[in-house]
Parts: structure tokens; sequence; C-alpha cells
């Protein structure tokens, strides 16, 4: 039954993907609003398909930590998952992204006409200050600025570096950082053909308040993302039915020395 799903799964995310994508040549020429909501309406039919072909469940939770205009988002990145769901989640929202993404076709299209912020990564030293600047205007404007902190996807259960962009730019616009924690890359892995079924949890932590010390938020950030990530894996695992992709998660949390055995028994000796 997963391969079944799987297969109509990603049948249907291209199928709806190359129907969109194939209005971009008149779509992209509408007023910038337009071509906004247009995405917006891709990634909501996206989301459809996905919860509908795979029997799986979206749940929110936070959202009385969502503060009213304009802020930073400091998310957990395990799966294309989020890059496409937070635009059903919030309004307004701007992702910083990598710049080598803009130059695909149709993808990439869209994220230049509506108004994502591109970086690139091999020169760190000189894309802040555009960066800080193009944040300020969307910020400025009402928009949610998303970073993954981690600059790419990791698998569930494991920790990249954490980039210190997310709380810089809090300190330079002077707005709250909203951390969030999710598993999604359990039931949409990264890399993979694999889509599982289960209840996908995204969670919206209390903000990180402006005109902190760049290493206090980052202390703060780091701690309540991996903390609340981890607490969303163990209880994924402890549902009757969880993926298979939560054996190889667990013994990434058990390598970091996270505390599993309320779900895993210990080996028999």
């Amino acid at each position: 039954m997963t391969f079944l799903r799987s297969i109509i799964c990603q049948i249907l995310f291209y199928v709806n993907f190359l129907c969109f994508g194939g209005m971009c040549f008149i779509v992209l020429f509408l007023p910038q609003r337009w071509v906004y909501l247009y995405a917006i309406v891709w990634k909501r039919v996206t989301m459809f398909l996905w919860r509908h072909t795979t029997n799986s469940t979206i749940e929110v939770r936070g959202r009385e930590n969502i503060p009213e205009g304009g802020f930073v988002v400091a998310s957990k990145h395990q799966s294309a998952w989020e890059t496409i769901a937070f635009g059903t989640l919030l309004d307004k929202i701007v992702f910083i992204m990598k710049q080598e993404l803009m130059y695909l076709p149709i993808f990439g299209w869209y994220t230049w006409r509506t108004g994502m912020i591109p970086i690139k990564r091999h020169e760190k030293g000189k894309v802040v200050g555009p960066m800080t600047a193009a944040a300020k205007k969307a910020v400025d404007k009402g928009h949610r600025i998303i970073i993954f902190m981690e600059g790419t996807r990791v698998a569930a259960g494991q920790k990249g570096r954490y980039r210190t962009g997310a709380a810089r730019l809090s300190q330079s616009l002077d707005c709250a950082i909203v951390p969030v924690a999710l598993n999604a890359g359990l039931f949409w892995p990264r890399n993979s053909f694999w889509r599982y079924s289960g209840n996908l949890i995204v969670e919206f932590l209390p903000p990180i308040p402006a005109g902190k010390p760049v290493g206090e938020i980052m202390k703060t950030l780091e701690r309540d993302v991996e903390e609340a990530s981890n607490r969303l894996l163990l209880e994924t695992a402890a549902t009757p039915n969880p993926p298979p992709t939560i054996h190889a998660a667990l013994d990434e949390l058990e390598k970091r020395g996270v505390d599993i055995s309320s779900v895993r028994a210990p080996a028999s000796t």
C-alpha cells in the first residue's frame, strides 16, 4: 500500500507542478501580488493531493505564538514538505534561499517574481548587507522572513550546524524570531521516493524577543528547536504505526545522547 500511495503521490505532484507551471509565461507577467497568490494556490493543491494520497494529517501547534506583523521564522529543515507547507500556514511569507535555486526553470522564475531573497553561500561576507536591506523592506511591510537555520535539509533525528543568519537578522531588524520544530522528515524523507502516512506536526514555539545578543539568541534557538523536534520524533515513535523512517531517526537521537528509552526497549543480553 505504501508503494502505491507513494507512486500516486509522486505522479500527482509532478502533474500538478507541470499544469500550474505551464501557465507561467502568462502568470509571470501579472502584478507580483497575483503571481504570489497563484503560487499559494499551487501549494494548497499540492498539500491537498499529498494528504489524500498518503492518508496523512497536518497538526499545527502553537498558533498563539505567532505575532502580528513582520518577524523572522527560524525553522528546522528536514524535508521539501516545509518549503511548500509554510505558504499554507502563514500569510505574507518570504524565504531566504540559495541563489542557485532561483535559476531553476519555472520554480526559480516564480521565486524571483514573488520577492524571495537570494543569497550566495560562498560569498558570506558580501551578502549580509543586501540580504538585511531586502529583509528590512519585507518586514516593514508585515512579511514573515523564513530561514532554515541548518542551511540544508537534515534527516529526521540528525542535527546540522546552526547558522547565525536568523539571529543576526532579528537583531538588525529589531523584530522577534519565532522558532519552529517539526517531524516532516519522517513522512516526506529527503531525497526519497517514499511518502508515508501519519500525523505530521509543525510547532511554532514561543517567540524570542528582539534586542538580545546574537550568542544568547542562538543558544536559546538551538536548544528550543532541538528539544521540541526531538520530542515530536519520540511522540511519533510512540504511536501505534510509526513510519519505518523512525528507526533511523531514533538511532541518530541515541547517538546524540537523547534518552529514547520511553519508546525503545533495551536490547536483551
